[in-house]
Protein backbone atom coordinates (compact mmCIF):
# COMPACT_ATOMS: atom_id res chain seq x y z
CA UNK A 1 0.00 0.00 0.00
CA UNK A 2 3.11 2.27 0.62
CA UNK A 3 3.95 2.51 -2.45
CA UNK A 4 0.60 2.72 -4.22
CA UNK A 5 -0.02 5.77 -2.03
CA UNK A 6 3.43 7.09 -3.33
CA UNK A 7 2.72 6.45 -6.89
CA UNK A 8 -0.34 8.76 -6.41
CA UNK A 9 1.25 11.49 -4.38
CA UNK A 10 3.81 11.42 -7.60
CA UNK A 11 1.25 11.17 -9.74
CA UNK A 12 -0.75 14.36 -8.04
CA UNK A 13 2.05 16.66 -8.66
CA UNK A 14 1.96 17.32 -12.45
CA UNK A 15 -2.02 17.48 -11.98
CA UNK A 16 -1.62 19.95 -9.32
CA UNK A 17 0.97 22.16 -11.42
CA UNK A 18 -1.55 22.00 -14.34
CA UNK A 19 -4.24 23.42 -12.40
CA UNK A 20 -2.49 26.13 -11.35
CA UNK A 21 -1.22 27.18 -14.91
CA UNK A 22 -4.77 27.04 -15.76
CA UNK A 23 -6.37 29.18 -12.82
CA UNK A 24 -3.27 31.34 -13.02
CA UNK A 25 -4.42 31.67 -16.74
CA UNK A 26 -8.39 32.37 -15.92
CA UNK A 27 -7.06 34.94 -13.43
CA UNK A 28 -4.79 37.13 -16.09
CA UNK A 29 -7.60 36.88 -18.41
CA UNK A 30 -10.37 38.20 -16.09
CA UNK A 31 -11.87 41.56 -17.26
CA UNK A 32 -10.32 43.96 -14.36
CA UNK A 33 -7.81 45.50 -12.33
CA UNK A 34 -6.82 44.71 -9.11
CA UNK A 35 -5.09 48.50 -8.47
CA UNK A 36 -8.54 49.85 -9.38
CA UNK A 37 -9.83 48.75 -5.80
CA UNK A 38 -6.44 49.72 -4.13
CA UNK A 39 -5.06 52.82 -4.48
CA UNK A 40 -7.00 56.28 -4.96
CA UNK A 41 -8.16 56.88 -8.41
CA UNK A 42 -6.96 60.26 -8.69
CA UNK A 43 -2.74 59.00 -8.07
CA UNK A 44 -0.33 59.62 -10.67
CA UNK A 45 0.46 57.54 -13.58
CA UNK A 46 4.01 57.78 -12.43
CA UNK A 47 3.29 56.77 -8.88
CA UNK A 48 0.87 53.94 -10.62
CA UNK A 49 3.52 52.27 -12.56
CA UNK A 50 5.91 52.08 -9.25
CA UNK A 51 2.78 50.55 -7.44
CA UNK A 52 2.55 47.43 -10.18
CA UNK A 53 6.29 47.35 -10.38
CA UNK A 54 6.54 46.94 -7.02
CA UNK A 55 3.58 44.37 -6.47
CA UNK A 56 5.47 42.92 -9.94
CA UNK A 57 2.15 43.39 -12.29
CA UNK A 58 4.07 44.52 -14.66
CA UNK A 59 5.90 41.59 -15.53
CA UNK A 60 5.42 39.24 -18.16
CA UNK A 61 2.53 36.59 -16.80
CA UNK A 62 4.47 33.95 -17.82
CA UNK A 63 7.67 35.43 -14.79
CA UNK A 64 4.50 36.57 -12.53
CA UNK A 65 3.36 32.86 -12.76
CA UNK A 66 7.00 31.43 -12.23
CA UNK A 67 7.39 33.87 -8.98
CA UNK A 68 4.39 32.64 -7.79
CA UNK A 69 4.79 29.17 -8.11
CA UNK A 70 8.49 29.60 -6.75
CA UNK A 71 7.18 31.07 -3.27
CA UNK A 72 3.95 29.05 -3.23
CA UNK A 73 6.40 25.48 -3.29
CA UNK A 74 8.47 27.21 -0.06
CA UNK A 75 5.00 27.68 1.77
CA UNK A 76 4.72 31.64 0.63
CA UNK A 77 1.58 32.57 -1.06
CA UNK A 78 2.73 36.42 -1.08
CA UNK A 79 0.86 39.62 0.28
CA UNK A 80 -2.57 40.28 -0.28
CA UNK A 81 -3.46 43.26 -2.87
CA UNK A 82 -5.93 44.89 -1.07
CA UNK A 83 -4.51 44.14 2.73
CA UNK A 84 -1.39 45.82 2.12
CA UNK A 85 1.61 44.44 3.68
CA UNK A 86 -0.64 41.24 5.27
CA UNK A 87 0.78 38.05 4.15
CA UNK A 88 -1.72 35.62 2.50
CA UNK A 89 -0.72 33.15 4.72
CA UNK A 90 -1.86 34.85 7.84
CA UNK A 91 -5.44 35.31 6.39
CA UNK A 92 -5.91 32.08 5.45
CA UNK A 93 -4.69 30.58 9.05
CA UNK A 94 -6.65 33.19 10.70
CA UNK A 95 -9.79 31.96 8.77
CA UNK A 96 -9.11 27.94 8.68
CA UNK A 97 -10.06 27.25 12.47
CA UNK A 98 -13.51 28.17 11.74
CA UNK A 99 -14.06 26.52 8.70
CA UNK A 100 -13.18 23.57 10.00
CA UNK A 101 -15.26 23.83 12.78
CA UNK A 102 -18.17 24.84 10.58
CA UNK A 103 -17.42 21.88 8.13
CA UNK A 104 -16.54 19.08 10.95
CA UNK A 105 -19.81 19.50 12.51
CA UNK A 106 -22.09 19.88 9.71
CA UNK A 107 -20.19 16.37 8.03
CA UNK A 108 -20.70 14.54 11.10
CA UNK A 109 -24.26 15.99 11.50
CA UNK A 110 -24.77 14.49 7.36
CA UNK A 111 -23.17 11.28 8.19
CA UNK A 112 -25.00 10.33 11.17
CA UNK A 113 -28.54 11.73 10.06
CA UNK A 114 -27.45 10.01 6.32
CA UNK A 115 -26.59 6.84 7.00
CA UNK A 116 -30.02 5.32 9.39
CA UNK A 117 -31.96 7.03 7.18
CA UNK A 118 -30.85 5.09 3.71
CA UNK A 119 -30.97 1.94 6.12
CA UNK A 120 -34.58 2.60 6.40
CA UNK A 121 -35.38 3.38 3.51
CA UNK A 122 -33.49 -0.09 1.75
CA UNK A 123 -34.84 -2.29 4.26
CA UNK A 124 -38.48 -0.74 4.28
CA UNK A 125 -38.52 -0.42 0.14
CA UNK A 126 -41.34 0.76 -1.19
CA UNK A 127 -43.26 1.32 2.63
CA UNK A 128 -44.59 5.13 3.27
CA UNK A 129 -41.15 5.94 5.17
CA UNK A 130 -39.26 4.97 2.18
CA UNK A 131 -41.46 7.41 -0.29
CA UNK A 132 -41.69 10.52 2.54
CA UNK A 133 -37.63 10.26 3.10
CA UNK A 134 -37.09 9.81 -0.74
CA UNK A 135 -39.40 13.07 -1.16
CA UNK A 136 -37.40 14.86 1.40
CA UNK A 137 -33.87 14.02 -0.64
CA UNK A 138 -34.89 15.04 -3.34
CA UNK A 139 -36.31 18.16 -2.17
CA UNK A 140 -33.00 18.54 -0.13
CA UNK A 141 -31.12 17.63 -3.62
CA UNK A 142 -33.21 20.54 -5.64
CA UNK A 143 -33.17 23.36 -3.00
CA UNK A 144 -30.40 25.89 -3.17
CA UNK A 145 -28.55 25.93 0.45
CA UNK A 146 -28.63 29.92 0.55
CA UNK A 147 -32.37 29.63 -0.11
CA UNK A 148 -32.71 27.14 2.91
CA UNK A 149 -30.19 29.57 4.89
CA UNK A 150 -32.14 33.06 3.80
CA UNK A 151 -35.51 31.17 5.24
CA UNK A 152 -34.05 29.72 8.41
CA UNK A 153 -32.28 33.44 9.17
CA UNK A 154 -36.26 35.03 8.67
CA UNK A 155 -38.09 32.63 10.57
CA UNK A 156 -35.89 31.45 13.34
CA UNK A 157 -33.29 34.46 13.86
CA UNK A 158 -35.75 37.22 12.73
CA UNK A 159 -39.10 36.09 13.47
CA UNK A 160 -39.17 34.03 16.42
CA UNK A 161 -35.45 35.05 17.88
CA UNK A 162 -33.85 31.27 19.13
CA UNK A 163 -30.67 31.86 16.86
CA UNK A 164 -28.54 34.96 16.06
CA UNK A 165 -28.39 35.73 12.57
CA UNK A 166 -24.68 35.27 11.63
CA UNK A 167 -21.49 35.93 13.12
CA UNK A 168 -19.16 33.23 15.24
CA UNK A 169 -19.86 35.09 18.80
CA UNK A 170 -21.50 37.60 20.42
CA UNK A 171 -19.94 41.00 20.12
CA UNK A 172 -18.55 42.21 23.74
CA UNK A 173 -19.17 39.44 25.42
CA UNK A 174 -16.53 36.96 26.79
CA UNK A 175 -15.71 33.61 25.26
CA UNK A 176 -18.22 30.47 25.77
CA UNK A 177 -18.81 27.52 24.43
CA UNK A 178 -22.42 27.69 24.15
CA UNK A 179 -22.41 31.19 22.52
CA UNK A 180 -20.14 29.69 19.89
CA UNK A 181 -22.57 26.60 20.00
CA UNK A 182 -26.22 28.72 19.51
CA UNK A 183 -23.92 30.75 16.11
CA UNK A 184 -22.92 27.14 15.19
CA UNK A 185 -26.54 25.55 14.64
CA UNK A 186 -27.91 27.19 11.47
CA UNK A 187 -24.65 27.46 9.17
CA UNK A 188 -24.08 23.65 9.86
CA UNK A 189 -27.85 22.34 9.55
CA UNK A 190 -27.59 24.70 6.21
CA UNK A 191 -24.59 22.63 4.80
CA UNK A 192 -25.53 19.17 6.12
CA UNK A 193 -29.16 19.58 3.94
CA UNK A 194 -27.46 18.85 0.84
CA UNK A 195 -24.87 16.12 2.02
CA UNK A 196 -27.98 14.46 3.43
CA UNK A 197 -30.04 14.20 0.64
CA UNK A 198 -27.54 13.36 -1.21
CA UNK A 199 -25.75 10.32 1.00
CA UNK A 200 -28.62 9.21 1.65
CA UNK A 201 -29.85 7.99 -2.05
CA UNK A 202 -26.44 6.59 -1.92
CA UNK A 203 -27.01 4.47 1.09
CA UNK A 204 -30.45 3.70 -0.20
CA UNK A 205 -29.21 2.70 -3.54
CA UNK A 206 -25.90 0.69 -2.15
CA UNK A 207 -27.58 -0.67 0.63
CA UNK A 208 -30.53 -2.26 -2.21
CA UNK A 209 -27.70 -3.98 -3.67
CA UNK A 210 -26.23 -5.72 -0.65
CA UNK A 211 -29.44 -6.90 0.22
CA UNK A 212 -29.99 -8.70 -2.37
CA UNK A 213 -26.55 -10.91 -2.46
CA UNK A 214 -26.18 -14.76 -2.03
CA UNK A 215 -24.10 -14.38 1.30
CA UNK A 216 -27.36 -11.97 3.06
CA UNK A 217 -29.54 -14.52 1.63
CA UNK A 218 -27.14 -17.33 3.34
CA UNK A 219 -27.16 -15.29 6.62
CA UNK A 220 -30.67 -15.13 7.03
CA UNK A 221 -30.85 -18.90 6.49
CA UNK A 222 -28.67 -19.80 9.21
CA UNK A 223 -31.19 -17.47 11.55
CA UNK A 224 -29.04 -14.27 12.39
CA UNK A 225 -31.59 -11.88 13.19
CA UNK A 226 -32.45 -9.05 10.76
CA UNK A 227 -30.27 -6.54 12.45
CA UNK A 228 -27.18 -8.30 12.31
CA UNK A 229 -27.61 -9.54 9.21
CA UNK A 230 -28.36 -5.63 8.39
CA UNK A 231 -25.31 -3.95 10.16
CA UNK A 232 -22.95 -6.26 10.74
CA UNK A 233 -23.01 -8.22 7.39
CA UNK A 234 -25.27 -5.88 4.69
CA UNK A 235 -23.46 -2.07 6.09
CA UNK A 236 -20.36 -2.65 5.74
CA UNK A 237 -20.77 -3.83 2.19
CA UNK A 238 -22.78 -0.99 1.28
CA UNK A 239 -20.24 1.63 2.52
CA UNK A 240 -17.89 0.42 0.15
CA UNK A 241 -19.28 2.37 -2.54
CA UNK A 242 -20.41 5.47 -0.83
CA UNK A 243 -16.73 5.94 0.69
CA UNK A 244 -15.52 7.78 -2.86
CA UNK A 245 -18.38 9.82 -1.28
CA UNK A 246 -17.06 10.47 1.35
CA UNK A 247 -13.62 11.55 0.16
CA UNK A 248 -14.80 13.65 -2.19
CA UNK A 249 -16.73 15.85 0.82
CA UNK A 250 -13.11 16.99 1.82
CA UNK A 251 -13.23 19.48 -0.80
CA UNK A 252 -16.33 21.03 0.20
CA UNK A 253 -14.51 21.84 3.16
CA UNK A 254 -13.99 24.99 1.60
CA UNK A 255 -16.02 25.34 -1.85
CA UNK A 256 -18.78 24.36 -0.04
CA UNK A 257 -19.05 26.87 2.04
CA UNK A 258 -18.77 30.12 0.14
CA UNK A 259 -22.15 31.33 -0.20
CA UNK A 260 -23.33 29.96 3.87
CA UNK A 261 -20.88 31.50 4.97
CA UNK A 262 -21.45 34.77 3.75
CA UNK A 263 -25.25 34.42 4.44
CA UNK A 264 -24.35 34.14 8.06
CA UNK A 265 -21.12 35.89 8.25
CA UNK A 266 -19.07 33.47 9.57
CA UNK A 267 -15.43 34.01 8.78
CA UNK A 268 -14.20 31.29 7.16
CA UNK A 269 -12.40 30.66 3.94
CA UNK A 270 -15.25 30.81 1.78
CA UNK A 271 -15.87 34.29 2.91
CA UNK A 272 -12.72 35.12 2.32
CA UNK A 273 -12.77 33.90 -1.12
CA UNK A 274 -16.23 35.70 -1.77
CA UNK A 275 -14.28 38.73 -0.91
CA UNK A 276 -11.56 37.84 -2.37
CA UNK A 277 -13.16 37.55 -5.84
CA UNK A 278 -15.36 40.65 -5.70
CA UNK A 279 -11.99 42.65 -4.84
CA UNK A 280 -9.41 40.89 -6.95
CA UNK A 281 -7.18 39.82 -4.65
CA UNK A 282 -5.56 37.53 -6.94
CA UNK A 283 -3.00 35.44 -4.54
CA UNK A 284 -5.77 35.19 -1.91
CA UNK A 285 -7.82 33.74 -4.47
CA UNK A 286 -4.87 31.21 -5.92
CA UNK A 287 -3.81 30.14 -2.24
CA UNK A 288 -7.25 28.62 -1.82
CA UNK A 289 -7.80 27.39 -5.01
CA UNK A 290 -4.69 25.79 -5.04
CA UNK A 291 -5.58 24.44 -1.28
CA UNK A 292 -8.95 23.56 -2.81
CA UNK A 293 -7.69 21.44 -5.49
CA UNK A 294 -5.13 19.59 -2.80
CA UNK A 295 -7.83 18.20 -0.85
CA UNK A 296 -9.06 17.16 -4.08
CA UNK A 297 -6.42 14.88 -4.70
CA UNK A 298 -6.30 14.04 -0.56
CA UNK A 299 -9.78 12.48 -0.59
CA UNK A 300 -9.64 10.56 -3.42
CA UNK A 301 -6.42 8.95 -1.79
CA UNK A 302 -8.16 8.85 1.25
CA UNK A 303 -11.22 7.10 -0.43
CA UNK A 304 -8.95 4.49 -2.24
CA UNK A 305 -7.53 3.83 1.25
CA UNK A 306 -10.67 3.42 2.88
CA UNK A 307 -11.35 0.59 0.63
CA UNK A 308 -8.83 -1.60 1.92
CA UNK A 309 -9.99 -0.92 5.45
CA UNK A 310 -13.09 -1.92 4.75
CA UNK A 311 -12.97 -4.49 2.48
CA UNK A 312 -10.16 -6.42 2.97
CA UNK A 313 -10.28 -8.24 -0.71
CA UNK A 314 -9.05 -4.97 -2.39
CA UNK A 315 -5.25 -4.93 -2.78
CA UNK A 316 -2.74 -2.63 -4.19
Amino acid sequence: MITYIVRRIMMAIPLLFGITILSFGIIQIAPGDPTALMIDPMIRDKDLVAYKELYGLNDPIYVQYLKWVGNMIQGNFGDSLIRQGVAVNELIMARLPNTLLLMLVSTILAIFISIPIGIISATKQNSLADYTFTFFSFLGIATPNFWIGLVLIMFLSVHLGWFPTGGVATLNEPFSIWDRIHHLILPSIVLATADVAGLTRYIRSSMLDVLKQDFIRTARAKGFKQKKVVYKHALRNGLIPVITIFGLMLPSFIGGSVVVEKIFGWPGIGMLFFDAAFQRDYPVIMAITVIASALVVIGNLLADILYAIFDPRIEY
